[in-house]
């Protein structure tokens, strides 16, 4: 290697805090990044609006084969909300279907209704939503002029606190779970409010522990790439996995798990603390921490027996 020249390092399993810029589609980001690292395994956890900012999930190699654990993250929102005007898409973006006066609307009755968006709740998903229908994505009927029946989708909003109002702009922040379409829930409140509303601005702040003050924009991971300091922009998948209770093997049981062979209950070493209920997903390492797979304690109610006795390999990430 030349003087003064950094080697490109090669690209690790785990995952990347991405900070999504306005204007791309969370797969634009994907095209993206699969270019800059020279990877074909890249995907993301958690899909944003293109006119959305903010923390993007990117999983890269075998961390795409985590991505429906991920999801379950709950996430946090910054949104600017404008009262007295609805569009077809709930943002800034649609055509504005109706305007109503805001004169009247108190910060005081502003601050009671949005208190009652706290809790669990059912959410009717937006007809411009990535939501599959008979196969066919929402946006695509929208955008053919059609409006297709849905089911309503239970959510939880965790918090919401009414953080500025500045005329009819309302800033909120919003702590909810998974599935949770925030430009439906601002329509919502602006309903309940009688004069309407959409998402003006809206940054993801957070999703599970990868919060936004330490995520980096596409152009930024290039950049640290070129000077050789990849390895450290990645979560391992261990780490991302980290709710999940854990266990240790041997070395020989470890030697059969990698071959997808289920391992005896008595042979698991649990870390301290985990939680072990039954159905259970549960990290398998090796005697020096490796991550080796992913595991499911028997069912509740299982018959005694073999299943009744062994912890099932759902996924092995390590080589045999």
């Amino acid at each position: 290697m030349k003087a003064g020249v950094v080697e490109r390092q090669a690209v690790t399993d785990g995952v990347l805090n991405l900070n999504k810029q306005p204007g791309w589609t969370s797969h634009d980001v994907v095209a993206k990044l699969r270019a800059v690292l020279g990877v074909r395994r890249i995907g993301h956890a958690g899909t944003l609006d293109p006119s959305a900012t903010g923390v993007l999930p990117i999983l890269v190699g075998k961390a795409t084969r985590i991505a429906e654990y991920l999801v379950e993250w709950d996430k946090e929102y910054r949104v600017v909300l404008r009262l007295g005007e609805t569009t077809d898409t709930q943002d800034a973006t649609g055509t504005v279907l109706a305007t109503r006066s805001v004169e009247g609307v108190t910060p005081g009755r502003i601050r009671e209704v949005v208190a009652g968006f706290v809790g669990s709740q059912r959410q009717l998903p937006p007809m411009y939503s990535a939501v599959k229908v008979n196969g066919v994505p929402l946006y695509k009927s929208a955008r053919s002029g059609r409006t297709v029946e849905r089911e309503t989708r239970e959510i939880t909003v965790h918090d919401i606190a009414v953080a500025d109002i500045a005329g009819c702009d309302v800033t909120l922040l919003v702590r909810c779970s998974k599935g949770t379409y925030v430009r439906t829930l601002c329509a919502d409140i602006g309903e309940a409010l009688g004069v309407g509303g959409h998402v003006r601005e809206l940054a993801r702040t957070r999703v599970g522990p990868l919060r936004v003050e330490d995520a980096l924009t596409v152009d930024e991971v290039a950049m640290r790439q070129d000077r050789g300091e990849l390895g450290e922009l990645f979560m391992s998948m261990d780490q991302a996995l980290g709710e999940l209770p854990a266990a240790s093997l041997d070395q020989a049981t470890s030697d059969r798990v990698v071959h997808g062979v289920a391992v005896p209950l008595q042979a698991l070493r649990w870390e301290a603390g985990a939680a072990r209920p039954a159905g259970t997903i549960v990290r398998l390492k090796d005697p020096s921490g490796r991550l080796l797979a992913l595991g499911s304690l028997p069912q509740a109610g299982a018959e005694s027996g073999h299943a009744a006795s062994v912890l099932a390999i759902v996924k092995v990430f390590a080589d045999p």
